[in-house]
């Protein structure tokens, strides 16, 4: 297949690395230089022309080739480049509001939930210990794909673009599969009407994730109780934007352990979702002490920090023990969770991807 971009000549790797850094093309890391070998083994894993255009990043073409072109810089392989597609496509939804959040000063990023067989077959996209952090390839390279996209197509760079005024971790890279065999629930993916057979990914635009400390007891009678209160206190706390703005999406991320207290207690997902919208509220008089914008009614009522069980995308990932995690939301016109399938069909052999000192750059 014939491919659009401009070529770039250096005399070796080691050049071609430095001629990105300085022209600003990288995350700030080394990237892996997309020569056109390397670009069109990703392409060989996809069915659609690498002209095709997959949706706008703000006023850049998200374009089959310019999403493998970044997601080789990301180190993705073949098999990632159908989950990095269908990443871009949910993050280019209107219902997303990519430039809002490019935009904000909160150091938001998009975090990527990957359901279905893609799980395997496009990593694997790891789910259980440490999914969020160090030693998952698919995880990492995936992750780093969309955040180049969001530079190289959508010009969101610190400063310019990206406003966010201090930035997380995450903004590197933010990618993870539920697990779906340690989960009592559904899979999340089928919330949005997908069959548990289809793959799908999930965005939601979030800052950094909250540990949540729980230490339960199989010989309580509340202790579902007491994991709903621990999760919905790390929605409200007082400086999160959702409190400071009372809406926006939340990433709720339960270990198995702490899933299995509360489906143990006769709880859907649907329940669980219905009460911390109930639970997450911080009381008008302590906020009242707070440095917020909001306007805090007279009385002793509460502020809440979900408009609603939508607001909410619950999943259950991560190793057993005292630990979940919570993201934050919260934004000025909000963003949404978007979702979008995975389109996959790997019944070929895949080619590798051969070194090579052709690298491709700009238009």
């Amino acid at each position: 297949m014939t491919l659009l971009f401009t070529r770039h000549q250096a005399p070796d790797e080691a050049s071609a690395l430095e001629l990105f850094h300085m022209r600003e093309w990288t995350d700030g890391l080394p990237v892996v230089i997309p020569t056109e070998e390397r670009v069109q083994a990703l392409l060989a894993g996809v069915e659609i022309d690498p002209d095709v255009t997959i949706g706008m990043i703000g006023a850049g073409q998200a374009t089959v080739e310019k999403i493998a072109i970044n997601a080789a810089m990301a180190g993705c392989r073949p098999e990632h480049l159908p989950v990095v597609l269908a990443a871009v496509r949910a993050v280019t939804d209107p219902e997303f509001d990519i430039d809002n959040m490019q935009s904000t000063t909160h150091g938001m990023g998009p975090v990527i939930i990957v359901n279905g067989p893609a799980r395997e077959v496009c990593g694997p996209i790891a789910s259980g210990w440490g999914a969020l952090g160090p030693g998952h390839r698919a995880n990492a390279s995936i992750g780093r794909a969309l955040r180049l996209c969001l530079m190289n197509i959508g010009g969101a760079r610190p400063g310019h673009g990206d406003m966010a005024a201090l930035g997380q971790p995450g903004k590197f890279t933010c990618c993870l599969a539920e697990d779906e065999e340690s989960s009592p629930f559904p899979p999340q993916h089928t919330t949005f009407g997908y069959s548990a057979e289809q793959s799908a990914v999930t965005l939601v635009g979030a800052d950094a994730p909250h540990s949540v400390m729980m230490q339960t007891n199989d010989d309580d009678p509340r202790a579902h109780e007491r994991v709903l209160r621990g999760v919905a206190g790390s929605i409200a706390i007082p400086g999160a934007n959702n409190t400071q703005i009372g809406n926006g999406p939340v990433i709720v991320v339960l270990n198995p352990i702490h899933a299995g207290v509360l489906a143990d207690a006769g709880l859907s997902r649907e329940d669980v979702c219905d009460r911390l919208v109930e639970l997450a509220v911080t009381p008008n008089s302590l906020m009242r002490g707070w440095a917020t914008k909001r306007k805090i009614p007279d009385g002793d009522g509460d502020l809440t920090a979900l408009r609603g069980p939508e607001d909410i995308v619950l999943i259950v990932a991560g190793g057993g023990g005292m630990y979940s995690a919570v993201f934050s939301g919260g934004l000025a016109g909000s963003t949404h969770p978007v979702h979008a399938p995975i389109d996959f069909d790997f019944s070929c052999e895949l080619p590798g991807i051969p070194p090579s000192h052709s690298p491709l750059g700009e238009d």
